[in-house]
């Protein structure tokens, strides 16, 4: 059973295990069975350049497909990184869904200082969180993964990579053992663009795991400049 909090233009909820993920989901109000874009990526190790790059295609058209298709946006929830920006662009114009999915001990939020020493604080532009057991990043991953599967119920929903770490990595072996979609973008760095290259050509990769999600059929790469090709991509995936 999931516990409701209040938070400043927000609300949570806090779950004990996934099982609780569905009661969770309605306790918070969220609508149900509707498209949802999961953006998972880095959260710190963005570069000016690309920080600037991705801010433009989250606004222009990221947000646009969301909102376009009435879709719910998923993220980690902090004030970091993609998340950040994603939250940015929900403000930037008419707000949809955007639920941040977050390990409970390594987030802050009034009244709440998680026990990671590296804590961040929750994103303020986000509108609700469900928040997870842990203490530790990446904790929240599985839960992430649920929560879109249980909000997208059968529709159509798309997990975009953009930059990360080996979180990033779990967040997408996560969302193809669910049958979704992943959509790198490529020219973001870190592990984006490793697995962009390794998409490539996965037979000449010599990491099992990066070659394992670049050779899924579920896996597609663009160019996050070529933000036609973006817009596309996003499209035709939350069409189904």
């Amino acid at each position: 059973m999931s516990t409701v909090v209040r938070l400043p233009g927000a609300v949570a909820a806090l779950v004990p295990d996934p099982e609780a993920v569905p009661g969770a989901i309605a306790s918070l109000g969220l609508p149900a069975s509707r498209p949802v874009l999961a953006m998972v990526g880095g959260a710190g190790g963005l570069t000016d350049d690309v920080t600037r790059i991705l801010g433009a295609v989250f606004t222009d058209v990221i947000a646009p497909a969301i909102r376009t298709h009435q879709a719910v946006a998923v993220d980690g929830g902090t004030d970091a990184g993609v998340m950040r920006l994603l939250g940015r662009s929900r403000a930037a114009g008419f707000p949809f869904p955007l639920v941040g999915v977050a390990a409970v001990g390594t987030v802050t939020f009034p009244g709440h200082v998680g026990a990671n020493p590296d804590a961040a604080p929750l994103d303020r532009h986000h509108s609700h969180f469900v928040l997870a057991p842990g203490d530790t990043w990446g904790d929240e991953a599985p839960y992430l993964a649920a929560v879109v599967s249980h909000l997208a119920a059968g529709r159509p929903s798309v997990t975009v990579l953009a930059n990360g770490g080996e979180i990033a990595l779990t967040d997408a072996e996560h969302s193809l053992a669910q049958g979704r979609p992943v959509l790198i973008l490529a020219g973001t760095g870190r592990a984006a663009d490793t697995l962009a290259t390794a998409a490539a050509d996965p037979a000449r990769c010599r990491d099992e795991r990066l070659a394992a999600i670049a050779a899924s059929p579920l896996v597609r790469v663009v160019d996050v400049t070529d933000r036609t090709a973006v817009a596309a991509e996003l499209d035709d995936l939350l069409s189904g």
